[in-house]
């Protein structure tokens, strides 16, 4: 994972955000987290004029405005963002969901624990395959 790039996080929930943010620091995970609460905002962001691209989007499903699937669809037919890797980080295990989702392109789909620390073993296995994975540029 490029310490350079931030890691998007697309979430709606604040506490899942805190939750987000407290895990990295306890993983001193230096990548710099930008947080949007929707599939809009995070488009937003993608395509502002010298946006730093993410090194990887932890994607939830259910979020107002535009959702995680809609947002998941707009960003794999981009060009210049569908080779960004995407983790959904979300609460349904929706058949329907997690199937569309590979569908579409994800690099991986993860159901949200309840306990914190199942949270944290998530975000440390996936910082330490993403920092060992080469990334297109």
């Amino acid at each position: 994972m490029n310490s350079l790039s931030p890691i998007l996080l697309v979430e709606d929930d604040a506490v899942d955000v805190m939750t987000v943010k407290r895990c990295l620091k306890e993983l001193k995970i230096p990548n710099q987290l930008v947080v949007a609460g929707n599939g809009e905002e995070a488009l937003q962001l993608l395509l502002t004029e010298g946006a730093c691209r993410p090194c990887l989007i932890l994607l939830d499903i259910n979020m107002p405005k535009m959702n995680g699937l809609e947002f998941l669809q707009r960003l794999k037919i981009a060009p210049h963002l569908k080779k960004i890797p995407v983790v959904i980080l979300t609460s349904s295990r929706e058949e329907s969901d997690i199937t569309y989702c590979y569908e579409t392109g994800i690099a991986g789909y993860m159901v949200k624990p309840v306990e914190y620390q199942h949270f944290v073993d998530i975000i440390k296995l996936l910082y330490g395959y993403w920092a060992k994975s080469e990334l297109p540029q």
